[in-house]
């Protein structure tokens, strides 16, 4: 990882850290209306995935494979959306999203798609712990 790292000041606030894999940081969207993780690989300067060398390349599919794989054993999670967009946050990071049909953005992206809702701060933290523990 390299040694000049530092969260998006917009992925900070629109999310909670979880935990750390061997690249990324792991991070809960704060919004109710989906089950919504986010992968942002600790690399200075990343803005793409090919930016990130082939034994980073690799550490991030063996952690969205990880988090994508919990995600989609979430009650309701018929559907992932995985994606890398970058066009407002510039700084590397992959959403990966619980969908089924008739949630609030179905079947269009959650981008977009009204304001967040974010959880009780009792639930965020709840939720973060239960997280962590599947992650561990």
């Amino acid at each position: 990882m390299s040694g000049g790292f530092e969260l998006d000041p917009r992925l900070a606030a629109d999310s909670v850290f979880v935990a750390d894999g061997p690249l990324s940081q792991v991070r809960l969207i704060d919004d109710t209306r989906f089950p919504w993780l986010v992968l942002v690989p600790r690399v200075a300067g990343a803005t793409e995935w090919i930016d990130l060398d082939g034994s980073q390349q690799r550490l991030l599919l063996a952690e969205l494979n990880q988090v994508s794989q919990l995600l989609r054993g979430e009650p309701g999670v018929e559907k992932l959306n995985i994606g890398a967009l970058g066009n407002i946050v510039r700084q590397l990071h992959v959403h990966v999203v619980g969908r089924h049909a008739g949630d609030p953005a179905w079947p269009g992206p959650v981008w977009g798609s009204g304001p967040m809702q974010r959880h009780a701060p009792e639930a965020l933290q709840m939720l973060t712990a239960r997280w962590r523990q599947r992650l561990a």
